[in-house]
């Protein structure tokens, strides 16, 4: 039980790595959390340092989540993957090194299920861009897909699968509430680089 419980607090902590502001002030000198949406992950990265900084900020996000769901592996502790996992994404919204303010929820989400069951992140991948080609709409098109993501794993039949998704998926949608209310509102940026 001890290792188990040292495993959630590594991946706790492993999500907890803020690369939104790493990146931010040692390549930009300049604390993400203060412009854009104040958010810490990829997409705020991506409007506000440019699209070098958001592809690694991303990449970086999703695997801290790939990483945290090998634990059980690489330390040979029996705990399913998938509740590790959920730790890291639990770090990334509310991580130790960022005062519990990160993003929200979605590139670390990625990265478990990038691990766990490399083809469900693969068929997130496709229809996150679909819906963005379509939507133009980064926020909508991340809930759609978590929702997806949902429908995906009902069929796998896979029970803590389908449990953990679910949690993720809400987790992304509540994360995503301010733009909800932006796009009710017809406020929320569409993305211009497509």
């Amino acid at each position: 039980m001890v290792f188990e419980a040292g495993l959630i607090i590594l991946a706790y902590v492993i999500g907890s790595i803020p690369f939104g502001l790493i990146v931010g002030k040692i390549g930009y000198g300049i604390d993400i959390r203060e412009h854009g949406s104040g958010n810490l992950g990829g997409t705020n990265t991506f409007r506000t340092l440019g699209v070098k900084a958001g592809l690694i900020v991303t990449v970086a996000d999703i695997l801290k989540g790939s990483l945290a769901t090998a634990l059980p592996f690489v330390f040979s502790v029996d705990i399913h993957p998938l509740l590790v996992g959920m730790f890291a994404v639990v770090g990334h919204v509310y991580p130790l090194f960022a005062r519990f303010k990160g993003g929200k929820a979605v590139a670390t989400s990625g990265g478990v299920l990038l691990f766990y069951n490399p083809l469900l992140f693969a068929v997130m991948i496709v229809v996150f861009f679909t819906f963005l080609y379509i939507t133009k709409f980064v926020s909508l098109s991340s809930m759609l897909t978590a929702i997806s993501a949902v429908i995906y794993s009902i069929f796998t039949q896979d029970m803590p699968l389908i449990i953990v998704i679910s949690f993720l998926a809400t987790f992304v949608i509540y994360r995503h509430r301010a733009n909800i209310k932006r796009i009710v509102e017809k406020t929320e940026p569409k993305i211009k680089w497509l």
